[in-house]
Parts: C-alpha cells; sequence; structure tokens
C-alpha cells in the first residue's frame, strides 16, 4: 500500500517541475475538494470513484502532503489542501477561459477580469475605462461590481474593493480615500434650518448602503462615533449602492451619507447639499488588489499602472 494511502505522505525534498505536473491527478483533487466528496468529484468528471481516490493519492504522494483528512465521517481539506485547492481552480479557470477565447478568435488575447464597486464604477471609473479602451482598444476587460466591503467572492484578476486599510497576500495600491458627510436635497437642508448635526440625523430619515455580511447601519454607526453624537443608525432605508442612496435623497427627504469627492459634480450643480461642515475620514478607501505572480503578466502590470496614474492624477490616493 503507497504510505500516502497509510496517511504517512513522503516529505518531497526536490521542486517541483512543470514537465511532470499531474494534470489528471490535479482534476480530480479539483472536483473532490470543491465538492468535499469522491464519489460526487468522480461523478463530475465521469470516471470511477477508485481514479479519482488513486489521481488523489499520488498528488499526495508527489507533493509529501496528505490534502485531505479522511478520518472523520466527512472529508475535510487538510492546510496543504486549502493552499492547494484555490490556486488549481483559478489555474484551470484561466486555461479554460483563455481555450475558449482561442476558439472563439485565435488573435484574441484572454479579458483581463477587473472587480469595481458599484457606485465607483459608476461616479468615476467609467471615464477612466472608455479612456483606457481608446488608448488600448486591443485589451479585453471584463467588469464585475458587487456590494462587498473587502475581496469579491468572484475569482478575478484585480480588484478594487472598498475597505480599511488591512494586510494581506495581495500586492495592494491606495487610489482613493473616502471622505464622507451627510447629504440632501436643499429642500431637505432647508426644512431643518437651525437644528445641530445630531437634532438633524434624528429628525431626517436615514439612506444606508447595504455592505455584504456587515451590519446593516455600520457606516452610519462609525459617523456618528467619530463625530461623538447619540444615532439610531440602523432606521430609514437601504439600497444596493451608495449612487442609489444619494439618487433617492436628492429627490426626497431622506440623507445619505456620501463621500463628497465622489458626488462633487452633483454638489456643484446644486442637486446635492451638505448642510453642515462635519466631513470626516471613516477610515475607509478603495484599493486596487491583485496576486503577486501576476504581475509577471504585462498586460495586467500595464492596467496596474494605468489605473494607479489615472486615480493619482485626480489626487485622492492620499495616505
Amino acid at each position: 500500500m503507497p504510505p500516502a494511502s497509510r496517511g504517512i505522505p513522503i516529505a518531497r525534498t526536490t521542486p517541483v517541475n512543470r514537465r511532470w505536473l499531474p494534470l489528471n491527478a490535479l482534476r480530480a483533487f479539483d472536483a473532490v475538494g470543491q465538492r468535499l466528496s469522491f464519489t460526487a468529484g468522480a461523478q463530475a468528471l465521469n470516471v470511477s470513484q477508485s481514479a479519482v481516490s488513486r489521481h488523489v493519492i499520488s498528488l499526495e504522494e508527489l507533493l509529501g502532503h496528505k490534502l485531505f483528512d479522511r478520518s472523520g465521517q466527512a472529508l475535510v481539506l487538510t492546510e496543504a489542501g486549502k493552499v492547494l485547492l484555490p490556486e488549481v481552480g483559478k489555474a484551470f479557470d484561466r486555461l479554460e477561459q483563455t481555450m475558449n477565447a482561442i476558439c472563439a478568435n485565435p488573435a484574441a488575447s484572454r479579458p483581463i477580469r477587473i472587480h469595481i464597486p458599484p457606485t465607483l464604477l459608476q461616479q468615476v471609473v467609467m471615464p477612466m475605462i472608455q479612456a483606457f479602451h481608446a488608448e488600448h482598444p486591443d485589451i479585453r476587460i471584463d467588469i464585475s461590481s458587487s456590494h462587498a466591503v473587502g475581496l469579491p467572492s468572484t475569482e478575478t484578476d484585480m480588484a478594487i474593493v472598498f475597505d480599511r486599510p488591512n494586510i494581506d497576500d495581495r500586492v495592494t495600491d491606495l487610489l482613493w480615500m473616502v471622505r464622507v458627510a451627510p447629504v440632501c436635497a436643499p429642500q431637505t437642508a432647508e426644512r431643518h434650518r437651525g437644528k445641530t448635526l445630531e437634532q438633524f440625523l434624528a429628525d431626517a430619515p436615514l439612506l444606508h448602503v447595504k455592505l455584504e455580511g456587515q451590519p446593516r447601519g455600520l457606516l452610519w454607526s462609525a459617523y456618528a462615533n467619530q463625530c461623538r453624537i447619540a444615532l439610531d443608525s440602523d432606521r430609514g432605508l437601504a439600497f444596493d449602492a451608495n449612487a442609489l442612496a444619494v439618487s433617492y435623497a436628492m429627490q426626497s427627504d431622506g440623507v445619505a451619507l456620501a463621500d463628497i469627492d465622489m458626488f462633487a459634480p452633483e454638489i456643484a450643480a446644486g442637486q446635492l447639499v451638505i448642510p453642515y461642515e462635519a466631513v470626516i475620514n471613516d477610515g475607509f478607501g478603495y484599493y486596487l488588489k491583485l496576486r503577486a505572480d501576476d504581475l509577471a503578466d504585462p498586460t495586467i502590470s500595464m492596467v496596474r499602472s494605468w489605473l494607479i496614474a489615472h486615480f493619482a492624477a485626480r489626487g485622492h490616493a492620499k495616505a
């Protein structure tokens, strides 16, 4: 019986070389790891369970580490398995995408997948993308958008994320530091003229932005804490994007918490007002994140440099 099948992997002392990458074994590991089931993995690949098991064991022997803990009733990834699985999935996804692109158009390059939060995309990045396309018409970009704080759940080549500063294994560049204040329609500000900021926010309907996995009143609560005022931060309406909350504020009696630089055109046009000089930096910003090894791709590296330069030209990438 092979040592790995007895739970005693062979420690590997030489590096793995691409000349002997076990593609079938990696496919088997990916199928089983995604489903945490040898049976379901075998069904997905339309092969026998014993064949999938042999492939996984051979991969464990090659690496010198177990990839699954088979001791309990449920199949569990080991620490080595947790490290390898997303990288294998990413590699297969990229191969699949590139090969499909070649089938459709042999001369076309693989699209660069970029995640951008929706309001930043609408208010700031859309003109940048138009300018980039005019300068680099041969580079294809696929844009996705979500309301998450931090990295999106979907696989991307690079992501602009809305978050507070943090340290992880990604290359991280600050693009835009947020400065927020309560904003509303001019008629709303007029109705509440003479009130303190605390009383204004207590009387006016609060407009929220939904952030995946975060409390409803997170941003308003952080604002109130920094301004040292009492606020019931959970009441009011919630929207999927800050642009929607601000749009509603311009047409109603609600008050939104918004980045005053991002909505400077609406403020300059008089559609939106800042009724109180209570602008704060709440620690949130927009950061460009990508994997260090992806910088070896000249197109990804060029897109990153282009974005950094164009955000810097707007003067918002301040520490």
